[in-house]
């Protein structure tokens, strides 16, 4: 599947590129708890902390698994549906006016282009990974 020159190398770049901002952001969930909490709160999530603090490992896993390729799967799977659902619940520009509306739809984008990315990482899941650990292939 990598064989093409270069392929390799631009797959492993695109792990550490894709995983590695999930897992800074699930990292950042653990450093700004209250915040995040606060904001899941207005939004109407339920245990806000609780759902902040999840997300984080949740966030922060899941990109690593893309990064070392230690479950994949799973990691991408879990990546895509936190991705698609936290796009409409955290992110629904359709309640939102002005301003806030255009924030929203542009957070709402990327989660629906992360939600992609995540899925193509899930469609690639069970080939052998270069420069990867390869473990739950």
């Amino acid at each position: 599947m990598f064989d093409a020159t270069g392929a390799d190398l631009l797959f492993l770049v695109s792990r550490l590129l894709f995983g590695g901002v999930l897992a800074f952001t699930g990292l950042n969930h653990f450093l700004d708890v209250e915040e995040m909490a606060g904001y899941a709160e207005f939004k109407g999530i339920p245990a806000p902390t609780a759902s902040v603090l999840l997300s984080g490992v949740l966030l922060l896993l899941g990109g690593l698994s893309l990064i070392v390729g230690v479950f994949p799967a799973l990691g991408a799977a879990g990546l895509a549906l936190f991705l698609l659902v936290s796009a409409v619940t955290m992110h629904d520009f359709w309640n939102a006016d002005g301003a806030d509306a255009q924030d929203e739809f542009t957070s709402f984008l990327k989660n629906v282009y992360g939600t992609g990315a995540a899925l193509l990482f899930l469609a690639v899941s069970t080939v052998h990974w270069p420069y990867a650990l390869n473990v739950g292939l």
